[in-house]
């Protein structure tokens, strides 16, 4: 990562609010709700670059805004304002909140791949593996059965899926095997950014080892830039390169990984870190 390079994301002042807002909303805000309108600000002007190569972290507990972040990036949520740009749509010049229909999906099958925490948001159960990997394909306009079967192949040997059960549907397989399928779904298109929200929680602790060790060699085999968000700052610790922490829809705290967790400053911070120990 270099920070002079072009980002693969910016995000500029995202605001996500719920209810009509009022004029004196930021003055009157109990934790992200209005106390005079009642509007809820899920998200609440945050900005933020993630550039080559790099993993971004967001932590915070639930109800931060880092899931609403997220889905937002992925077309899940409409945002109420901001900015967000792909360096490798349109130059990175246009904000991607502003696409068509047909764009948002190209977008979303060929520039970003998407993990959830809850795997059957991110996957058809009653598909195989395998054609939960050739749908995506299909999506980016892939057409010849072969090679998608090929690369279905490849895709599940790479997260340690036997393609003996490539025919196999989702529901039938536990839950880091369904995270692995998300996974190897997500880059089917070779994709510059993956978003990756939550996907350890709930898993036992050593299927917790094994997907984040993936997420790891992924990493380093492709080179993608990763957006991670987790309420869990071992999981950040592990993954990511610099971190940024959320609290009631905002951003209070931002730095080199190495640096929040030796020398957090944020209160809010300080106690995440404090539970580590």
């Amino acid at each position: 990562m270099r920070l002079n390079e072009t980002p693969v994301l910016r995000v500029k002042n995202l605001i996500v609010r719920y209810g009509d807002g009022c004029p004196a909303c930021q003055e009157n805000l109990d934790k992200n709700r209005c106390a005079l309108c009642g509007a809820i600000w899920a998200a609440n002007d945050i900005s933020l670059d993630v550039y080559p190569g790099e993993t971004l972290g967001i932590v915070g507990e639930s109800g931060s805004g880092k899931t609403t972040l997220m889905r937002s990036l992925y077309f899940d949520f409409t945002p109420t304002s901001g900015v967000a740009t792909l360096r490798d749509h349109k130059d990175g010049q246009e904000n991607i909140w502003g696409a068509s229909a047909a764009e948002r999906r190209m977008i979303r099958n060929i520039h970003m791949g998407m993990v959830y925490q809850n795997p059957a948001l991110g996957l058809r159960m009653d598909y195989s593996a395998a054609a939960n990997i050739a749908e995506k394909i299909l999506a980016a306009g892939g057409r010849n059965a072969g090679q998608m079967t090929g690369r279905a192949r490849e895709l599940l040997e790479a997260v340690e899926i036997m393609t003996s059960r490539m025919g196999e549907t989702p529901k039938n397989f536990s839950g880091g095997m369904r995270q692995r399928v998300q996974i190897s779904k997500a880059l089917a298109n070779s994709p510059a950014l993956l978003l990756l929200d939550e996907v350890t929680t709930g898993l036992d602790l050593s299927v917790q080892a094994r997907v984040l060790d993936l997420i790891r060699k992924i990493k380093a085999r492709h080179g993608i830039s990763i957006l991670l968000v987790s309420h869990d700052l071992a999981v950040v610790r592990m993954l990511a390169d610099r971190t940024i922490v959320m609290l009631d829809g905002k951003i209070v705290e931002s730095g080199l990984t190495d640096q929040i967790l030796e020398d957090p400053r944020h209160a809010y911070t300080q106690q995440l870190v404090h539970s580590l120990i």
